[in-house]
């Protein structure tokens, strides 16, 4: 369809039938079908008409085109002949251009070759006068002029570069460079006379002709230049090596400030004599003294290396001060400009990042080494820009620092031990309950000296010598964990030095259980909070030693092992607490198991055991959750590990108890339900402050003692029929150990005839083993998934709600 149209003729779905039958509804409608078929012929032809019309005016259609096409064509041919006769004009405009310039480009030419020849003529000429004139200047050393001319004359002769084929233009570049190489053999001539060399007396001095040679240096050969500086500089230092050879008083150690102020005087001489015949850009004030640092530190090495035997640690640690203060007074006086020539080679220097001189070390960095005790008598440093001279004459000192490690190991040696003297002889610190363990001030002490020591050697030097430190650092961290913190923990009467699974089942019969005091108590408190004092202080102090040292030797500082340590520390001394309680609560656990439990004849109250559980854990818990207030995490494991502790040993005791009425059963299951209760109120009972119990804690308490009320529960389910009481026991415990089974049939009070049917029973129900097993028809089945475990225990504290 190419145009719309509402004619049904036209219609895509088209039926004749019923376009017929719409043009005769009816019987009478027939009457006027000749109507019909003369209106649909005149339609027809109409049709006819119009595509006989199209199709006749598409005869004439290719031949239009062809016509167009020729016209297009003839119209492209004209435009092109039109295009070709600009382009010709173009062409003839541009030759005539050319012909009228021609004569004003020849003559602009010879403008400007006249103008550089005029140009190069001034410029000979100037260069042969110039070099007349430098020539005769210098015979009369009249340096001042020379300065300016000589400048000039090398100037001009750069214009000459080109022209060097030349003969006259390279005799006048032959007799420039002969009067400089004359000037700079005269110049040095002159300095010579003017200031003789060592042996000789000085008989010469500053002149304004020396002022003024020193100028024409400026522009010859740089080396002339350097050679002045140095026989200047070896002349004026000449007396320095003589008044302080190895052989005199004066040069060892202990007379080293009378280095430092020879050369201030030297350089006070100099601005007198000399200041103003050097020109102020050869900085000659700073390459003297730069100079002397470099000899002087060569000769310090040579004479400590004659006589090392004598160096002192104070005597080292004198000249090391009285060296970085001369240092320091060095980069304010001086910009350090001369370190980077050629002629002066630069000092290793510390990385900015490791010097010392930039942190404030009384600042942020004694808040984090030290907590409780930092040097508040030093008063801060405001930050200073990085010290070039720094090591220029120190360096020397760094072979020799060993002096200064030895003597700390010895007075850290002297401090552990002072630390153990005082603690016997004061005794462990008081136990104070409303500020939470006391840390032990002997630990802060210790990083106290070690921050001292380990800014002091900083200063000294960041390479070998604060490894060695560090070595000294972890040998001391350790001893003081050993001697100062488990030398006193207080000693348990077992044997044993841990918790172990005999000593926990021991049963101690008959005899009185040896508690820790309180002191005792606070002491191991005291010193759990110091070993994690300690713990964090150490890690601090690892990331400042790699701050400080240098950045290839980072990777060789590390306290890992000392952390551990003191980790150690802190686990024996949790330990102790658990196997303090979980002893205290062993007789009560033993009274249990010895009751007559079939004789119970009602239920009343928790019996006496429970209440003197109860006791202790009231007794020793607040206690110690005051003392370690400060490190509430170690409280939490404290709670964990005694839960995981008197949990196993409870459902043994409950074991033993044996046989049991269902009277007793049910008294058993009300004490255990109050031991769960007192249990999970554990971290903050006898606290005026209740908080909520951690979820790790919770949760192995609400799946050990669970575990004892299910097991009590079987053992008040009534064992007929088998069947019912196997499937029950499977149902509620899910251990499929027959070991536990026997001994809740022990607890039953069941002859040996009944059990071993009962065991043969128990054997038959219990659930087959998954597929893909070894096939060895083994009666015990796998641990169950967490999954099930978790979903196991929901359901057991669903039934335990419901029953009470």
């Amino acid at each position: 369809q190419v145009f719309p149209s509402q004619d049904p003729l036209d219609r895509a779905d088209f039926n004749a039938v019923e376009y017929i039958n719409a043009l005769f509804p009816t019987e009478q409608s027939l009457a006027n079908i000749d109507e019909v078929v003369n209106k649909i012929r005149l339609k027809i032809r109409r049709l006819d008409d119009n595509i006989r019309t199209v199709v006749r005016g598409q005869t004439n259609v290719g031949q239009d085109g062809r016509q167009a096409l020729e016209e297009a064509q003839k119209a492209i041919q004209q435009l092109f002949g039109k295009i070709k006769d600009i382009k010709d004009k173009a062409e003839k405009s541009e030759q005539m251009v050319k012909e009228i310039t021609r004569d004003i480009k020849q003559l602009d030419h010879a403008k400007r070759h006249l103008t550089t020849s005029i140009t190069t003529l001034n410029h000979l000429h100037m260069l042969a006068g110039g070099v007349d004139s430098l020539e005769a200047m210098t015979r009369r050393r009249q340096y001042g002029e020379v300065a300016n001319l000589l400048q000039g004359v090398v100037n001009v002769l750069e214009h000459f570069n080109k022209y060097m084929g030349i003969p006259q233009i390279r005799q006048l570049s032959e007799r420039v460079k002969a009067a400089q190489n004359e000037l700079g053999q005269q110049i040095l001539a002159d300095f010579e006379e003017a200031f003789p060399s060592q042996g000789t007396k000085r008989t010469g001095g500053p002149s304004n002709v020396l002022r003024d040679a020193c100028l024409v240096a400026n522009v010859l050969d740089p080396r002339i230049k350097q050679e002045i500086i140095k026989k200047f500089i070896k002349q004026h230092l000449s007396e320095y090596l003589v008044l302080f050879q190895e052989n005199q008083d004066v040069a060892w150690l202990d007379k080293i400030d009378r280095r430092y102020a020879w050369i201030k005087r030297q350089l006070v001489d100099y601005e007198e004599k000399y200041g103003r015949m050097f020109p102020a850009e050869w900085c000659m004030t700073e390459r003297i003294t730069v100079e002397f640092c470099h000899v002087t530190r060569a000769e310090l090495s040579k004479i400590m290396r004659t006589r090392a035997k004598e160096i002192e640690v104070k005597l080292l640690l004198f000249a090391i001060q009285r060296t970085t203060n001369f240092e320091g007074l060095l980069a304010k006086r001086f910009s350090g400009c001369t370190l980077a020539d050629g002629t002066v080679k630069k000092p290793e220097v510390s990385p900015p990042s490791t010097n010392p001189f930039l942190e404030d070390e009384t600042g942020a960095e004694a808040d984090e080494i030290v907590m409780e005790k930092s040097d508040t008598d030093k008063p801060k440093k405001p930050k200073v820009p990085d010290n070039p001279f720094h090591g220029i004459v120190s360096k020397c000192f760094e072979p020799h620092l060993y002096v200064y490690i030895e003597s700390q190991d010895k007075n850290l040696g002297e401090l552990i031990d002072r630390f153990v003297a005082d603690f016997k002889a004061q005794g462990p610190p008081k136990p104070n309950v409303d500020e939470g363990g006391a840390v032990l001030p002997s630990c802060a002490d210790l990083f106290v000296y070690y921050k001292k020591c380990m800014v002091q050697c900083s200063q000294l030097s960041t390479g070998e010598p604060m490894i060695a430190l560090t070595t000294i650092f972890q040998k001391y961290l350790r001893e003081y964990a050993w001697k100062i913190l488990s030398g006193n923990l207080p000693k348990t009467t077992s044997s044993s030095g841990g918790l172990t699974i005999t000593s926990l089942l021991k049963e101690k019969e008959g005899s009185e259980v040896a508690k820790f005091t309180l002191e005792e108590l606070c002491l191991i408190c005291s010193i759990l909070s110091t070993a994690e004092y300690c713990l964090a202080t150490t890690q601090q102090l690892e990331e400042k030693l790699k701050e400080k040292v240098d950045a290839s030797l980072m990777e060789r500082i590390n306290l890992t092992g000392e952390m551990d340590t003191f980790s150690i520390v802190i686990s024996n001394s949790i330990q102790l607490l658990v196997q303090d309680l979980d002893a205290a609560c062993d007789p009560a656990l033993t009274a249990m198991s010895k009751m007559q439990w079939q004789n119970v004849e009602h239920v009343g109250d928790q019996s006496p055991y429970v209440t003197s559980v109860i006791l202790h854990i009231k007794q020793n818990v607040p206690i110690i959750r005051d003392n370690l207030a400060s490190t509430r995490k170690y409280f939490t494991q404290f709670c964990i590990k005694f839960a995981n502790s008197f949990i196993p040993k409870f459902i043994n005791h409950l074991f033993k108890c044996k046989p049991i009425s269902m009277v007793g059963a049910e008294q058993l299951l009300l004490d255990t339900h109050s031991l769960k209760m007192v249990l999970l109120d554990l971290p903050s009972i006898g606290s005026q402050v209740v908080r909520k119990a951690p979820a790790s804690y919770t949760k192995i308490v609400v799946k050990g003692m669970t575990r004892a009320e299910m097991i009590l529960k079987v053992v008040m389910a009534p064992h007929e029929p088998p069947v019912v009481f196997v499937d029950n026991y499977i149902k509620l415990l899910a251990d499929c150990s027959t070991d536990t089974f026997q001994k809740i049939l022990d607890m039953k009070g069941l002859k040996r005839s009944e059990q071993s049917s009962m065991l043969d029973l128990f054997r038959l129900r219990l659930p087959a083993p998954p597929p893909g097993g070894d096939g060895s028809g083994s009666l015990s089945l796998s641990a169950p998934t967490p999954e099930q475990e978790s979903s196991r225990i929901r359901k057991l504290e669903k039934l335990i709600k419901k029953r009470l």
